[in-house]
This record gives structure tokens, sequence and C-alpha cells, in this order.
């Protein structure tokens, strides 16, 4: 793995067990709802469960087809800052997309289950960034529903993100649980 993901991994890393750790900390309440229509703690774990294993399929699916990658350029790269921006703006909020929702289990698992899913959704992630060519470093390799197609580095970046972005949310999950 080149240097800037693993500084890029290492950051995901971090964040999700800082997420985890927050989850876990309400014990018995982890699945229970703030409200009406909103998520649980165990909710949000397993919604950002579900993502990254689709990121991580469809990024393998795609080095499959790496002669049909594109190069990124500007558009991809104001893009995907904006979508940076969006995600760490703390008054805004995102619909799941459709797709994610369908492929999320109705049944929430207990978060020691969850987290061993997670670690082993994460090691194969690893593994791929590990195997990841040079030569596409700079081509666009995963479909974001929002912005669009990412680099690697740009969906390492959403990915840390996305994660911190449900980290406030668990936050808030807390403190109306506790």
């Amino acid at each position: 793995m080149n240097h800037r993901l693993h500084l890029r991994f290492e950051q995901l890393e971090q964040a999700t067990d800082h997420l985890l750790k927050t989850a876990e900390t309400l014990g018995s309440k982890a699945h229970q709802s703030p409200g009406p229509g909103q998520w649980s703690a165990a909710q949000v774990v397993q919604h950002l469960l579900v993502a990254e294993t689709g990121i991580g399929q469809y990024i393998e699916k795609k080095l499959h087809q790496s002669e049909e990658l594109e190069k990124a350029g500007l558009g991809h790269t104001l893009k995907s800052a904006l979508l940076r921006v969006l995600l760490r703006l703390p008054f805004t909020r995102f619909k799941a997309p459709a797709r994610l929702a369908e492929l999320t289990p109705e049944q929430v698992a207990p978060l020691p289950q969850l987290r061993d899913e997670w670690q082993a959704v994460r090691r194969r992630l690893e593994q791929t960034l590990n195997e990841y060519p040079g030569k596409l470093l700079d081509r666009a390799i995963f479909k974001h529903p929002r912005s669009g197609m990412l680099t690697i580095y740009q969906t390492m970046d959403f990915m840390l993100d996305h994660v911190l972005h449900h980290q406030r949310q668990l936050e808030r999950i807390s403190r109306a649980v506790k």
C-alpha cells in the first residue's frame, strides 16, 4: 500500500474504532431508537458496515475492468470536495441511498457480531489497498450515488468522512437514550 493510502486507511481504522466504542458504551441501549423513525446506534453501525461492504465489492469489481477506468479530472475533484464539505457540516442529513437500504437486513445483529463482520470487511479492504495498482491511483474507481465517480484516494476520504458524519449521529443518539 502506498504511503498516502496507508495514512487514509489508518485514519479510517481509528475513526471506526472510536465509533464502535461509542456504540458499545451504550450496552443494552445500543439497539434502542432515540425516537420514532430514528436509527438506533446498532443500526448506524450496521449501515456503515453495509456501505463499506458495498464499496469494497464495487472496487474489486472495477479492478477487474481496469482498462475501462477513466482518468479523474477537475470535475471529479470538485464533486469530491463538495461531498466532503457536506458530510462535515453538523446540520446536514442525507437519506440513505435506496440501493443501500435494500441491502440492509431488517434485524440488527448484536454489536460484537457487527464488529467481527466489519473487521473481516476491513481486512479485505486492506488487502485490496495493499495490492492496488499504482497506475490506477488517478483513475475513477468508485461511483458514489450523489457525487459520481471517485478515485481511490477520494473514496477513502469519503469513507472516513462518512464514519465521522455518523459519529456525530451516534453522539446525539447516546445523549438521547442515556
